[in-house]
């Protein structure tokens, strides 16, 4: 409907003595808004402001010239100028009627646009180290994810989802050797087992089914391997360090890496599996491994060419603070072992190589100083810096009671996804996750997300679609009867006001997809919901009078039709029964 009045004014302006000027100056956008107060129209456009300041006449003067210019036609009643020069709009109820009509014919396609048409995006989130099961905090990550690619296909673009895969490295390194001591452990070894390895119960899985290849064959090594870790004199994380050293000697590089890549496989089938129940799909789950040290080289190579590496220390450094950055960053340490950055840089050039014209990243809140130094190594490399853009995701705090739950994967004390999922469900999962905007801390009620009563959103939005389904199970409408002239009865307030609502929905997922924000969508969708429940409660909707009835249940239809559709890009069924 926006789009509709926009078209109306820009055709206006583009008749009139101000068609250059607008043009060149202001982007040709009357920037319409819809009013919050009834009485002030549908949508008020400050357009006559704008010029008046370019054209330094009255704005006033220039937006009774604009409203004057404008047909009405069947879709507005009105136009008035009001304060200083505001032009404020009202809508006829006959578009509303057209827009109703729009909804229902167009069904599930209802509210998608092609913005983004022939823009290929790359969407990288949740990315979690496979060293554990996925826990709370990454199931926000993966909501708000998988929302922000369903708006993004909505809006027309082109959206591959992708999983970095972080499978070298020293925290792999760590999972193995957790493995390995617990492994000893099954075989009866009353072995020190450090602090900082990774404590969880799923290690002892991991050992239990490295036993089941090796059986009691590397009980062997383990004097040595408990030697070494009682003679250490150092802090944990140096021990750890040590200990990854002293085992690859014992038992040999080639089984140290053949029980790393048992645990890897296991923990990131569990995270797909995970992932997949929970709703969340990708089309690529990128290996670090690929990301061959060839690679790597070169692309470091070309920031060498580019004169943005310098040697410190005898280490690499990257002159980042050059480009923004707050400091230099450290691609290749004195042992001349790669840093994660440097791999980062490398990971998304070939982003952009594999044909990516917008690379949008989904961190956590500990990535908050990325983006500086991320745009910095795309400009250092010849690229497009703003080609990169990058969403932080807030922390979750998860409340039981009055107690809050911790979320370490090494000290194995944490709620995992799957068992928030089993809890409360992956629709109140999904949806409480998005239901707060990203950038900010996200406090998750589990008591609340499994009540059936008002205060639950989910529970309000999918009890307006049953609603809905109920009473179209009770009741046949033609579709053919469907025309402006039916859809004339309904002029009571709170189908007026529902109409409204309904029709700002197209608005609502252009504004959630551009700005990455399916707090919008949800927000809305609980204000449909709201709207469509005063409606059954005012209104009797079966009512005697067959026309009447067959508007109500064609507006009954349009709001079910918003509802599937929003709920469907959030990740959130639509159940007929509740």
């Amino acid at each position: 409907m926006q789009k509709i009045l926009e078209t109306i004014i820009n055709d206006a302006i583009e008749q009139s003595q101000y068609a250059t000027l607008f043009s060149q100056l202001i982007d040709s956008k009357p920037h319409l808004e819809r009013t919050k107060d009834k009485k002030f129209g549908d949508f008020s456009s400050n357009i006559a402001l704008r010029l008046g300041k370019k054209l330094k006449r009255p704005p006033l003067d220039i937006a009774n010239e604009i409203a004057n210019s404008i047909s009405k036609k069947n879709f507005l009643e009105k136009i008035i100028v009001e304060g200083p020069g505001f032009i404020n709009f009202y809508i006829s109820d006959n578009a509303y009627h057209q827009e109703l009509i729009k909804i229902i014919n167009a069904s599930n396609k209802y509210g998608l646009s092609n913005v983004g048409k022939n823009i290929n995006v790359m969407l990288e989130y949740v990315s979690a180290n496979p060293t554990g099961p996925l826990h709370v905090g990454h199931g926000r990550h993966a909501a708000y994810g998988a929302s922000v690619a369903n708006l993004l296909k909505a809006t027309g673009h082109n959206v591959f989802q992708e999983y970095y895969i972080n499978d070298a490295g020293r925290q792999i390194d760590i999972l193995t050797i957790s493995v390995i001591l617990r492994y000893l452990e099954i075989n009866k070894i009353n072995v020190p087992y450090p602090n900082n390895a990774y404590q969880g119960k799923y290690i002892v899985d991991i050992a239990r089914a490295v036993n089941a290849e090796y059986n009691d064959s590397l009980t062997k090594y383990s004097k040595n391997i408990c030697d070494e870790i009682n003679i250490f004199n150092g802090d944990e994380e140096s021990l750890l360090d040590h200990i990854i050293v002293k085992i690859n000697e014992f038992i040999s590089s080639e089984i140290f890496n053949n029980i790393k890549n048992i645990a890897l496989e296991l923990v990131t089938n569990d995270i797909k599996k995970d992932l997949n129940e929970f709703g969340v799909k990708y089309d690529r789950w990128y290996s670090e491994k690929n990301l061959t040290p060839k690679k790597i080289k070169n692309t470091i190579a070309v920031l060498e060419k580019n004169n943005y590496v310098y040697k410190k220390d005898g280490a690499k450094w990257f002159k980042s603070s050059d480009l923004g950055d707050e400091k230099d960053r450290v691609l290749i340490k004195k042992n001349g072992s790669r840093t994660y950055f440097a791999s980062d840089i490398a990971y998304h050039l070939e982003k952009i190589q594999r044909g990516f014209n917008y690379l949008v990243n989904i961190f956590g809140a500990d990535h908050h100083g990325y983006a500086p130094r991320i745009k910095a190594s795309l400009e250092a490399l010849g690229q497009n810096k703003d080609i990169i853009e990058i969403n932080i995701v807030q922390f979750v705090a998860l409340y039981r009671g009055a107690t809050k739950t911790q979320m370490s994967t090494r000290s194995g004390k944490y709620i995992t996804l799957r068992e928030l999922r089993n809890e409360v469900g992956n629709d109140a999962a999904r949806f409480f996750y998005i239901f707060r905007s990203n950038d900010q801390h996200l406090n998750f009620d589990l008591e609340l997300a499994k009540t059936q009563t008002n205060d639950n959103p989910v529970y309000y939005i999918q009890y307006a679609y049953a609603r809905i389904s109920s009473l179209l199970n009770q009741a046949d409408i033609a579709k053919e009867n469907l025309n402006e002239m039916l859809l004339s009865n309904l002029c009571k307030e709170a189908e007026q006001n529902l109409m409204v609502i309904a029709s700002k929905y197209p608005e609502i997922i252009e504004s959630s997809s551009a700005n990455r924000a399916p707090h919008q969508l949800a927000h809305y969708l609980r204000d449909l919901a709201a709207a469509f429940h005063t409606f059954y409660n005012s209104e009797r909707i079966l009512c005697d009078n067959s026309a009447m009835k067959q508007s109500r249940l064609f507006l009954c239809l349009a709001i079910k039709i918003i509802l599937k559709n929003g709920l469907s890009i959030l990740g959130v069924s639509a159940p007929k029964t509740m």
